[in-house]
């Protein structure tokens, strides 16, 4: 069959690598999709009981199926690299407990102020970095407790439109449920009420579970739900994280 006019011969036309367009013909070229594709940088590491190995595993995978170019690292010095964090478009942090250093701190910070989406998890996001009030600032909250460890709960939706939540009813977990310390700005789709704990004085506690908000310019998103990576077996867990990552991503 003859070539579309203007067109390069099949045999003409070159290999080309992610990123770059190839001229075939005037006024015909193809480029890798790549190029249009979006950057996700995951920062894995601190207490591996929290598995930030698996977790980047999880959701890298799922990224990637999502058209999200994925780097993961082992180092919280990816935080100092300004320009590179400037050109990505969502951090997933995974690093669990540890110590942040002032510049590591303001690297993440300083990118997320200035757009870069930032979200995560119990796990990973949710019990970091102790020592750092300002890097709780920027999240929305912090862990504290978990009374009675392992223990069924349930989740209740508390905004049905919002597209991170939109659809999904209430739900159960069976895993830690966590009492938190939470910025009153914080925009929450989900909460968890504490009954029946042996710490009576929190029962009846009603407790933000899922939230998001701005910091600067940039969207956060968490959820207290993750302790380790089977919890996301549970349907509604995975989709609102899913779903909030793609919401935290510019």
């Amino acid at each position: 069959m003859d070539d579309y006019p203007g067109m390069a011969s099949a045999d003409s036309v070159r290999t080309y690598v992610p990123g770059t367009c190839f001229l075939l013909s005037e006024p015909f070229a193809v480029c890798s999709n790549a190029a249009s594709m979006k950057k996700a940088l995951i920062v894995r590491g601190g207490w591996e009981g929290h598995e930030p190995k698996e977790g980047a595993k999880l959701f890298s995978e799922w990224l990637r199926s999502e058209n999200f170019e994925v780097e993961i690292s082992d180092t919280l010095d990816s935080y100092l690299d300004a320009e590179k964090l400037s050109a990505l478009s969502l951090i997933v942090p995974m690093w669990t407990m540890g110590t942040i250093t002032k510049e590591q701190s303001e690297g993440l910070r300083e990118a997320v102020k200035s757009g870069v989406g930032l979200g995560g998890y119990h796990g990973t996001m949710g019990d970091s970095f102790r020592n750092d009030t300002a890097y709780q600032f920027m999240v929305g909250g912090q862990w504290v407790a978990h009374p009675d460890n392992i223990i069924d709960y349930t989740v209740q939706i508390t905004n049905h439109t919002d597209p991170i939540t939109a659809g999904l009813g209430d739900f159960s977990m069976h895993s830690e449920q966590y009492y938190m310390h939470t910025d009153p700005g914080n925009e929450v789709l989900a909460t968890t009420t504490f009954v029946d704990r042996s710490t009576e004085w929190i029962n009846g506690t009603v407790m933000p579970v899922v939230w998001k908000r701005h910091y600067g310019q940039g969207r956060v998103f968490y959820s207290a739900l993750g302790h380790v990576t089977a919890d996301f077996g549970v349907p509604e867990a995975l989709e609102i994280q899913k779903r909030g990552l793609l919401w935290a991503a510019r």
